[in-house]
């Protein structure tokens, strides 16, 4: 697939970079990717403005704020129609529990990332939202034990 954006190796640094620690000093930034602080600071602008960087964000320790059950579901829509798959993405978007929802191919039509305080409020969301969701056909559900790898979402080679 090819890149969509016009990115040199000290894009690609900074994107390296930012990824790995988004609360980074434009100044460290800067020193890191070899460049001083002024283009380096309009190079990351112009990386948002072209929607490369999307946001930032805080990573949570979701256990340690008395969210212990990460779960996986996969849903089986009974029809596909793009009418019912934006009526179940949009759905999801109205479900905390649901952390992160992505359209799949294969025997699934939704997988979901879940993330509760408990089993109990788990189970309750599965039974009482999604089973009964309109045009929900199969769930299958992944509870996890533990996350092994915690990585940045996209592999940056340069």
């Amino acid at each position: 697939m090819a890149i969509k954006a016009d990115l040199d190796a000290i894009d690609w640094k900074i994107l390296r970079e930012l990824q790995d620690d988004g609360r980074i000093t434009n100044v460290e930034l800067s020193r890191r990717v070899g460049i001083s602080a002024p283009p380096c600071l309009r190079r990351v602008k112009r990386l948002e403005e072209a929607g490369v960087i999307r946001g930032y964000r805080a990573m949570l320790n979701s256990p340690a704020l008395g969210m212990g059950v990460v779960a996986f579901c996969l849903i089986g829509l009974n029809h596909q129609a793009e009418a019912e798959l934006k009526a179940f993405a949009d759905r999801t978007r109205n479900w905390p529990i649901v952390r992160a929802a992505w359209m799949v191919s294969g025997e699934s039509d939704f997988m979901l990332h879940c993330v509760a305080p408990d089993l109990a409020s788990f189970q309750n969301f599965v039974i009482e939202e999604l089973t009964s969701a309109p045009n929900v056909d199969t769930v299958r559900t992944a509870l996890t034990i533990r996350q092994v790898k915690d990585e940045g979402l996209v592999v940056i080679h340069a």
